[in-house]
C-alpha cells in the first residue's frame, strides 16, 4: 500500500511528507569524474505494507519486525552511454525507531546489497553509493565495476551499442527502428570517455525538483524521450 501521497488527474503526486523522507534518507551517489550523465528526474514510492515495487520486478517486503518503511528511488536518466533511457533503483528500508535498517540497489537487471558490513558506508540516515561509469549500475564498492566484462569498451567503441530501450511500460507508446537506434549510437559516439576510476558526490541539495513521485516520472519519460529524438 501507498501512503501519503494525492491524485491529479491520473497521476499522483508526492506529498509533502514523502518528499522530506526521500530527501533524508537518499544515499549519497559518487560518480567517475568523467561521467557524462547524471538522473534528470528520481521517481520515489514509500511502502509501508509488503507490496510488490511499482517499477521494478521484485516484491519489497515491510513485515519484518524491524522495518517500518521502504522509500524505493527509481532515477531515470535520459542516457545510458549505450543507450537512450536509462532506470535505476535504490531501496532504503527504514527501522521502527527511524533508523536504516537496510539498503539495495540495482545492478544489471538486479540488485545488490547497499550495505558493507559493519555498516561502513552509512553516515547517520544516508548510504553511500559508487555508480558504474557510463551504466549507471550501483555499489557500495567501486572495485566492482572493474569486474565486468565490458567495463572499458561500453565506455569507448561500444557507446550507443544498444540505440534506443525502453520498459515494458512503454510498449506500444515508444518505438524504435534502425533510423531511431543509428541516430542514438552518432551521438553516444560523441560522448565516448574513459573512466577516470576517480568519485566525486552528486550532491542531492538544491536538486528538490528532481524527487518526484513514480506516477509522475512514469507520466513524463515518453515525452523527455521524444524530445531527445527530435533534438538528434
Amino acid at each position: 500500500m501507498k501512503t501519503a501521497s494525492w491524485r491529479i488527474g491520473a497521476v499522483w503526486m508526492l506529498s509533502n511528507e514523502d518528499c522530506k523522507l526521500a530527501a533524508l534518507y537518499a544515499p549519497r551517489l559518487f560518480f567517475d569524474q568523467n561521467e557524462p550523465f547524471f538522473p534528470v528526474r528520481i521517481g520515489v514510492t514509500v511502502l509501508r505494507e509488503d507490496g510488490a515495487s511499482p517499477s521494478f520486478r521484485r516484491n519489497l517486503s515491510v513485515s519484518r519486525p524491524e522495518t517500518a518503511a521502504v522509500i524505493e528511488y527509481a532515477m531515470y536518466y535520459d542516457y545510458d552511454i549505450q543507450h537512450l533511457y536509462d532506470l535505476e533503483h535504490m531501496w532504503v528500508y527504514i527501522g521502527q525507531n527511524g533508523e536504516v535498517a537496510d539498503v539495495e540497489a540495482s545492478f544489471h537487471g538486479k540488485y545488490l546489497k547497499g550495505l558493507l558490513p559493519g555498516r561502513s558506508n552509512l553516515s547517520g540516515m544516508r548510504a553511500a553509493l559508487y555508480v558504474q561509469p557510463g551504466k549507471h549500475a550501483l555499489s557500495p564498492l567501486p572495485e566492482v565495476f572493474a569486474l565486468l566484462p565490458g567495463f572499458a569498451s561500453c565506455t569507448q567503441e561500444e557507446a550507443g551499442a544498444d540505440g534506443l530501450i525502453y520498459g515494458d511500460f512503454f510498449r506500444g507508446i515508444l518505438a524504435a527502428d534502425e533510423d531511431t537506434d543509428w541516430q542514438v549510437r552518432r551521438y553516444l559516439q560523441t560522448c565516448r570517455f574513459t573512466p577516470s576510476l576517480s568519485y566525486s558526490e552528486w550532491e542531492y541539495s538544491g536538486r528538490e525538483e528532481l524527487l518526484v513521485s513514480w506516477s509522475q516520472l512514469l507520466a513524463e519519460i515518453p515525452g523527455r524521450v521524444r524530445s531527445e529524438l527530435e533534438r538528434l
